[in-house]
């Protein structure tokens, strides 16, 4: 939640710090403590996380053509448990996780995207289309089952959602011709959105995260300005 200097950063294998805040994997779950200041008005943001995967995968994908972006649905499916000393908020819900990784900026590369996951009955379905700045277009329809195996699936059909408040064009596919719909929009800026759709994919109904990043909008150098009331930076 706060950008920091190189060294606020420490890390290994097992574990990730930086300022105040770490993650640790300890061979079976992920542990989060948070320590951090909200924005815009400021106030105390102090608790722990765990993220118990339900389903692993070790299959990456690549998701440019000049092989500089990856991606790694890690736990597909997972149990999450949240306590916050402040706010006093606690949960226990379902979750995912997983890991980008890139040799550029993403802005670089991509114009835009949209992710999107959902729960099976068996398993966890996940769709990912980027479009590059060199006009190609990635497109994953995976299917991973509980014992973790990765299945690409037939790309279903494009389907349009309303844009956000800020303008962002949001988009996915599904099995038509019933047609997505959003429940809630759980986060909008002037370049990302993340919300809450329910819609329908391998002819099961199913409540999808689903996320959409505007690259072009994000580049622009009023959004830059704006960036450090978002996200403050120290160091």
């Amino acid at each position: 939640m706060t950008e920091r200097g190189r060294s606020a950063l420490t890390r290994d294998v097992e574990h990730l710090t930086i300022g105040p805040s770490n993650i640790r994997w300890d061979g079976q779950e992920l542990n989060v403590e948070i320590d951090e200041m909200s924005v815009p008005l400021p106030s105390r943001l102090r608790g722990r996380l765990r993220l118990i995967p339900e389903i692993t995968t070790k299959r990456k994908f690549t998701l440019d053509s000049a092989g500089r972006h990856h991606w790694w649905p890690v736990a597909p499916r997972a149990r999450v448990e949240v306590d916050l000393q402040k706010p006093a908020l606690h949960w226990r819900g379902s979750g995912y996780f997983d890991s980008n990784s890139g040799s550029e900026p993403l802005q670089s590369a991509f114009t835009c995207w949209h992710w999107s996951r959902a729960h099976l009955k068996k398993g966890a379905a996940l769709l990912y289309n980027a479009w590059e700045r060199s006009g190609a277009e990635t497109s994953l329809a995976l299917r991973i089952g509980d014992d973790g195996v990765v299945e690409p699936f037939s790309t279903p059909a494009p389907a349009p959602l309303p844009s956000t408040f800020w303008r962002v064009k949001r988009a996915t596919r599904a099995d038509l011709p019933e047609a997505p719909q959003i429940l809630r929009t759980l986060e909008d800026s002037p370049f990302y959105a993340r919300s809450l759709l329910t819609t329908r994919l391998l002819g099961q109904q199913v409540t999808a995260i689903h996320e959409s990043l505007d690259l072009d909008r994000f580049r622009r150098p009023v959004v830059q300005l704006m960036l450090p009331f978002r996200m403050p930076r120290r160091g």
